[in-house]
């Protein structure tokens, strides 16, 4: 099934991502089977990472796709820059790290990731699961595309080569940084999904419109009644808008 995928739509499968949100890596391995052929990324989060550690990756890592570590990673410099050494012999492909952690942070990050070959480092914005209140609230004064704009401009002069946003911050930023930064898109929902937590979300053609490089895609494909049909349908929709242009 897989090689039949990869001969398809297989440059679409790499633009996917299916986030195993698990709390058990029994559970992550299972639902990862069913939707590898159809996505070229699955993303370990803190809830398996958590309960499974560095094993989760190596296992999902098996399954032929490349891993994402989601940590987002927000300490003082030494600690994060030490987390990257030690998230390299993971496997992992790209590695989160918060761009609200600072310059110093973002840069010995940056210098560590590179000294060591990987992982391929992301700077995280504004969690989608924020709106204008919630930043006001804890002091920042600012829309979140303005707080987008801001905190990747403080990544990316850190040396951090790609961002995580959500769909509504994706056209701006790639007018602003060009076409070779990877944009990063979670909150990603079929249309008349329920956004659940999330409130700055979009459809996977809404997102790929937009500019995003690839999509993160959770729940829509885990709480499926049939996850393999879902992410199969998904990888239409943005073979789809591949071939549309």
């Amino acid at each position: 099934m897989t090689q039949r995928v990869l001969g398809t739509h297989g440059a679409a499968r790499e633009r996917l991502c299916f986030a195993l949100d698990y709390a058990s890596l029994d559970d992550a391995l299972i639902g990862a089977r069913a939707v590898a052929p159809y996505v070229g990324k699955l993303k370990v989060g803190l809830e398996l990472f958590s309960a499974a550690g560095p094993e989760a990756v190596r296992q999902a890592a098996a399954l032929g796709c490349e891993l994402f570590l989601d940590l987002k990673l927000h300490d003082i410099p030494e600690t994060v820059e030490r987390a990257v050494a030690a998230t390299r012999a993971s496997g992992a492909a790209y590695l989160t790290v918060h761009a609200s952690g600072g310059p110093a942070m973002l840069a010995a990050a940056a210098r560590r990731a590179e000294r060591e070959g990987g992982p391929t480092l992301l700077a995280v914005t504004v969690l989608t699961s924020l709106d204008a209140a919630d930043l006001a609230a804890t002091g920042v004064p600012a829309t979140p595309a303005d707080q987008v704009r801001r905190l990747a401009r403080v990544a990316r002069e850190a040396g951090i080569p790609g961002l995580v946003c959500s769909a509504a911050e994706v056209a701006g930023l790639r007018a602003l940084l060009g076409p070779e930064v990877q944009l990063v898109t979670p909150g990603i929902r079929p249309a008349a999904a329920p956004t659940a937590d999330q409130k700055r979300v979009a459809t996977p053609s809404e997102a790929l419109r937009a500019g995003a490089s690839w999509l993160v895609v959770g729940r829509p494909l885990r709480d499926a009644p049939d996850p393999a049909a879902a992410a199969q349908a998904l990888l239409a929709e943005v073979a789809g808008v591949a071939a549309a242009g």
